[in-house]
C-alpha cells in the first residue's frame, strides 16, 4: 500500500496532480485545499490514501495528515464515497467540518455541492462520537483538569467551535455546576453541546 509520495510535480489539474517519482508518473486525486497549497512546480510531498478496487488502483493525496485522516473517516460513513469525501474537504477546512458535525449544523454541511440532507444527517450521526474522541484534544490538550481550569478550557473549546463568549460562559457554568470534579473536558463539551442544540 502506498502511504506517501514525494516527487516532481508534472501536472497540476483542478482536482488531480501527476507526480514523477523516479521516472514513474503517479496520478493522484486531491481536494481543492491541497491543490491551493501546492507550488506551481518543483518537488512536492503528499500523504496518500490507496483505494484498491476490482479493476483499478486509485490514489488520493493530501497536504497534511489531518486531511487524510478526515477523508478516511468520511469513507467509513455509509453512502459516502471518495468523490463526495473530496468535495467535502474541498468545501471547508477540517476544523470547520468538525464544528459543523459536533453542532449538528446541517445548513453548513448541505452547502457542499452533492451533499444532501440525508447524507449530512448520516455524517453527523456516525461521526459525532468519533470526532468527539479524536478532535477534542486538538481544541485543548487537557483531558481532565481541576474545575477552575476545566471551566476555562470548556469556554475556550466552545468559543473555538463558533459560540459567542457570553453564551459559552453561561453554558459552561450551567454544565459544571452539578458535575463531579473528575469530569473530563470531552464529557463536559458533549454535555454543553447537548444544552446548546436544545
Amino acid at each position: 500500500m502506498i502511504a506517501s509520495l514525494r516527487g516532481k510535480l508534472l501536472l497540476k489539474g483542478m482536482n488531480r496532480v501527476i507526480l514523477d517519482v523516479r521516472g514513474v508518473g503517479y496520478s493522484v486525486a486531491i481536494p481543492l485545499s491541497t491543490l491551493e497549497a501546492l507550488p506551481q512546480e518543483g518537488e512536492v510531498f503528499l500523504y496518500i490514501h490507496t483505494a484498491l478496487r476490482e479493476n483499478a488502483l486509485e490514489l488520493y493525496g493530501f497536504i497534511d495528515q489531518d486531511e487524510k485522516a478526515l477523508f478516511e473517516m468520511l469513507l467509513g460513513v455509509a453512502g459516502v464515497g471518495p468523490r463526495l469525501a473530496l468535495a467535502i474537504l474541498s468545501g471547508m477546512s477540517p476544523d470547520r467540518f468538525r464544528q459543523a458535525v459536533l453542532t449538528g449544523n446541517l445548513h453548513t454541511l448541505t452547502a457542499i455541492p452533492g451533499l444532501g440532507k440525508k447524507s449530512a444527517e448520516r455524517i453527523v450521526l456516525e461521526l459525532k462520537e468519533k470526532i468527539m474522541k479524536t478532535g477534542v484534544r486538538s481544541i485543548s490538550s487537557a483531558a481532565t483538569s481541576p474545575v477552575g481550569t476545566l471551566q476555562d478550557d470548556l469556554i475556550s473549546s466552545l468559543v473555538n467551535l463558533g459560540y459567542k463568549d457570553p453564551i459559552a460562559r453561561d453554558v459552561a457554568r450551567e454544565v459544571l455546576r452539578d458535575c463531579p470534579p473528575e469530569i473530563s473536558l470531552e464529557e463536559a463539551l458533549k454535555m454543553s453541546l447537548g444544552v446548546l442544540v436544545k
